[in-house]
């Protein structure tokens, strides 16, 4: 008897148990097929060519690109993608850019080959001033005890007690790796995951490639006081699990980096 009650326990514990994986620079639950990725920021390489730095127009070509070896990933391993989920900051300037416009349609034409466009999910970042998914946009998205955010504002609502799980974009993270002090350093994207208000809490990297991002051990208090919902003291005791070419490194908490 006691022996059956320890095996329903287990299973009950295993059913609550929410799995996800991190994949490139995307988050990806299987159990539920939603794949999260943020702050595409379309437009950021016309923004650099319009400044007068010669850069090459790659930035929807590296996005599909990326797009398909995540896609392709999670197929290898046997799972559908019922919803796609992006964690705002869709494009870059804070005004309306045509060349954005196009670039997005780019992408979505894309997207739309591999997904109903009903579940495509656009969060609204700081950076979506203008919706170019004709009033689609939401300012959070909750789905089976997950809330997606962008992680610049507060919603009491995904604070909820039915919500397990948070995840949002908009900080960047980052790290800066040194083989020796002075010597060489490379900095890599890297996803943040720890509690926070008794939630699951992560923080996926931007999907830009120009940039990795900013660097999670030198965070300044102002930077992250003004910037995210979440404090500085709360922030570093989150783990970093940094992209490499092949798979995810876990390196231990941020504080301890």
């Amino acid at each position: 008897m006691l022996n059956k009650m320890k095996k329903e326990t287990e299973k009950s514990t295993q059913k609550q148990t929410l799995k996800y994986e991190f994949i490139d620079k995307a988050l990806f639950f299987p159990e539920k097929g939603i794949v999260a990725m943020g702050d595409l920021h379309i437009g950021y390489d016309f923004m650099i060519r319009q400044s007068g730095v010669l850069i090459p127009e790659r930035q929807v070509k590296d996005i599909i690109s990326d797009l398909k070896k995540i896609f392709n990933e999670i197929k290898k391993k046997g799972c559908s993608i019922k919803k796609i989920v992006f964690l705002g900051d869709i494009k870059h300037a804070f005004y309306y850019e045509a060349e954005e416009k196009y670039e997005f349609l780019e992408v979505m034409k894309f997207l739309k080959q591999e997904i109903d466009e009903k579940n495509i999910i656009f969060i609204r970042g700081n950076h979506d001033t203008i919706d170019f998914s004709y009033g689609k946009m939401k300012n959070y998205y909750i789905h089976e005890g997950i809330a997606f955010i962008h992680g610049h504002q507060v919603f009491s609502e995904v604070f909820d007690k039915a919500v397990d799980c948070i995840v949002s974009g908009h900080l960047h993270p980052s790290v800066v790796l040194a083989e020796k002090p002075g010597i060489k350093k490379e900095s890599y994207k890297c996803f943040l995951e720890g509690k926070y208000r008794g939630k699951t809490f992560i923080v996926v990297p931007s999907f830009v490639d120009f940039y990795e991002g900013t660097p999670v051990n030198e965070y300044a208090d102002e930077y992250i006081e003004s910037f995210f919902i979440i404090p500085k003291k709360e922030i570093l005791k989150f783990r970093v699990h940094v992209i490499g070419k092949d798979k995810v490194y876990d390196f231990g908490k941020i504080e301890d980096l």
